[in-house]
């Protein structure tokens, strides 16, 4: 005999839940691992966790229509010839021509260039609407060498050699067949309609030693003129950051899990890595162990969102960061005004993930023709211009109330945590006291 309690409702198990029932049911009736785009979405420590401290009595803080608040920000000074002068920290992170529109990259290089920043090219090439609207470009160099050529080289202003990226750290990325249109066929080398998948490791080194005989062949090809940077995804930042300054790197650039991808097994995006706010210090100690912080200049990413969040990634030690899931959605990508064609791909503005698809009705992550001309790169730059112009007044906003008179100059010292994880990962007092787990007394 059974007996049903009529004033408990129905209790579901909260380790499996909805969306887990339904990802058994999906691989029962498929055989494979789910794909998307985007970055992790499950909850992890973050920016939200940590809160300045302004100036008050023991502090002078600055007054904002009157003392200036610099912003600018030197890439690349340790062995580079040309060294990149921003004019706000906020760089554009690496996304590839495949993965977005032709458009969608062009706007991508107008708006970082009216912002007074740089643009990254990402996997598969460097293409003429990107180089000839960013008047500073950074050529990523990756593992696939999809689209790389000695002359792309020299026409950049700095080089990322990619080793890692925080969405799959250890894992390569995915361009799906329907993505690969005959443009962009031509600039991989590869065959137009079929699957692509990028390599997890670069061809022609195993390790540390051989990364720096990389750097080296890069520095010659490019007459020592361009800044090397080096990336890598969140999961040993201090012997990863350590390893590329060896190697030679002018700047480390650290790519938390919370960085997007166009395309991964979604099991890598919520399971590899490890949240940003855990990335920053163990990478800004390797490079004040070797004596290098400010030297070997390090870029933070992986769901950098407001000024807030690139002045608390400053003032754990970074130099910069970059911005990339953050940047697409200025241009317009999840717009609700989509939101009846979202529904129609089964989804809903703000959760479009299935950037591998190339049905992104924003024209953003797509190679349909018809699609892409929704986006107007110049009005779309106009956005990002406008998007980084009011994350970089927020970022003064909050260096002067705590005395700064430069975001660099923003310190530990000016944050406190909310959470005990927030202050283990930032090796930031709790709120309220001068301790933080790891370290003695309370």
């Amino acid at each position: 005999m059974s007996y049903h309690n009529p004033y408990t409702p129905p209790r579901k198990s909260a380790t499996f839940d909805d969306h887990t029932l339904a990802e058994i049911r999906r691989a029962a009736a498929t055989g494979i691992y789910d794909i998307r785009g985007a970055g992790t979405k499950r909850k992890v420590p973050h920016f939200d966790d940590l809160l300045f401290l302004g100036a008050s009595i023991s502090r002078y803080p600055l007054e904002g229509y009157r003392e200036k608040c610099d912003t600018t920000v030197v890439l690349g000074s340790r062995f580079a010839k040309k060294p990149i002068t921003l004019k706000t920290p906020i760089t554009i992170a690496g996304m590839s021509f495949g993965a977005l529109s032709g458009n969608a990259k062009e706007a991508l290089g107008r708006g970082a260039t009216l912002a007074g920043t740089s643009t990254t090219t990402g996997d598969g090439g460097m293409t003429d609407e990107e180089r000839g609207h960013s008047q500073t470009l950074v050529y990523q160099y990756l593992p696939s060498r999809y689209g790389m050529n000695p002359k792309d080289l020299r026409r950049a202003d700095a080089i990322e050699v990619v080793v890692g990226q925080g969405a799959k750290p250890g894992g390569g990325g995915m361009l799906l067949g329907q993505k690969i249109s005959d443009r962009v066929a031509n600039m991989r080398n590869l065959p137009k309609g079929i699957d692509q998948r990028s390599a997890c490791r670069h061809p022609d080194w195993t390790g540390p030693d051989d990364l720096e005989i990389k750097i080296m062949e890069l520095r010659e090809i490019t007459d020592w003129e361009k800044p090397i940077y080096v990336k890598v995804g969140g999961a040993r930042p201090y012997y990863d950051t350590a390893l590329a300054v060896k190697a030679g790197a002018d700047v480390v650039v650290l790519d938390g899990m919370q960085g997007g991808t166009a395309a991964t097994q979604d099991v890598f995006i919520e399971n590899v890595g490890m949240p940003t706010l855990a990335c920053i210090r163990p990478a800004v100690q390797a490079l004040q162990d070797l004596g290098m912080h400010r030297k070997v200049q390090l870029i933070i990413s992986g769901g950098i969102r407001s000024g807030a969040d690139v002045a608390k990634a400053l003032a754990l030690g970074a130099d910069a960061v970059a911005i990339g899931t953050a940047a697409l959605v200025a241009l317009g990508d999840n717009d609700p005004k989509w939101e009846d064609e979202y529904q129609k791909l089964g989804t809903t503005a703000g959760a479009y993930d299935d950037w591998h698809e190339g049905k992104d009705p924003a024209g953003i992550t797509t190679q349909d023709p018809e699609l892409a001309s929704r986006l107007d790169p110049i009005a779309a730059g106009r956005r990002l211009a406008n998007y980084l112009k009011v994350m970089t007044l927020e970022a003064q906003t909050i260096a002067r109330a705590c005395g700064k008179n430069h975001l660099h100059n923003l310190e530990p010292e000016d944050l406190c945590a909310l959470t005990m994880e927030a202050a283990a990962m930032a090796q930031i007092p709790l709120a309220g006291t001068n301790w933080y787990p790891g370290k003695g007394g309370f």
